[in-house]
């Protein structure tokens, strides 16, 4: 299972947000090129950066992505208001390895059918939920679609994994909904990157024993250094086993 550090961006800086909530930010005192680097010399070989400012109806921060894409060699999985086909290709064009959508997923599926059938293996549709409703446009807003729905509508398509967020876990360290991620793999047959509440190296684990999810996404715990980089990756491989 691939371990995923997150840099999410709001105005410039990096922050973290508690259940999507805006008014509930918390800045950390780190600079995203840096960020970047340390992430590289540990051994990531991904990254999950997500533009807060354009998940929010606000100016994106494209000049920034654009910046920290150029100065890494780590793949870049962008997220954050890339709600159409301009956004896509504006994406792509500045090197972004993948893309995660979630407002035009939920909201108008035919047209993102048609933006991963122009680029396959390069978007990932965003599942997020919150009460069992799915969320869209920063997670404000209720979608029309189920998630039964939804997860039967991605069967077949070339996505390289869904992103899987329990909004109501993000950002508040109480451990990752693993449920929800199987259940979204099991029904969607897409490989689920887990979201949203992983706060202990067991979670980790727990999520690398769990058939269907390729990768989990931390955030909050490495910044609040509920433990160490190097020890997240080497959990990521699954429980360690003792020799009788």
């Amino acid at each position: 299972m691939q371990l995923i550090p997150a840099i999410d961006l709001r105005r410039g800086r990096v922050v973290r947000l508690a259940q999507g909530d805006d008014d509930r930010r918390k800045t950390y005192d780190h600079d995203p090129a840096d960020l970047l680097a340390r992430f590289a010399d540990a051994g990531v070989s991904r990254v999950h950066v997500v533009d807060l400012d354009a998940a929010f109806g606000e100016e994106p921060q494209r000049a920034l992505v654009e910046s920290l894409v150029a100065a890494t060699d780590l793949n870049v999985e962008l997220g954050g208001g890339l709600r159409d086909a301009s956004a896509v290709a504006w994406a792509l064009g500045a090197g972004c390895e993948r893309l995660v959508l979630g407002s035009v997923v939920a909201r108008d599926f035919p047209a993102f059918e048609a933006l991963v059938a122009r680029h396959p293996g390069r978007l990932v549709p965003a599942v997020e939920v919150a009460g069992g409703e799915l969320k869209v446009a920063g997670w404000r807003e209720s979608a029309a679609l189920t998630l039964e729905d939804l997860c039967l509508r991605l069967q077949g398509l070339p996505c390289p994994a869904a992103l899987v967020t329990d909004v109501e876990r993000d950002g508040t360290l109480q451990g990752p909904n693993l449920d929800l991620a199987r259940h979204v793999a099991e029904v969607s047959g897409i490989p689920s990157i887990v979201s949203g509440g992983v706060h202990s190296l067991g979670d980790l684990e727990a999520a690398a024993g769990i058939p269907g999810i390729g990768a989990v996404i931390v955030g909050k715990a490495l910044y609040e250094e509920r433990f160490t980089l190097a020890d997240a990756l080497e959990a990521a491989e699954g429980p360690r086993r003792t020799t009788p």
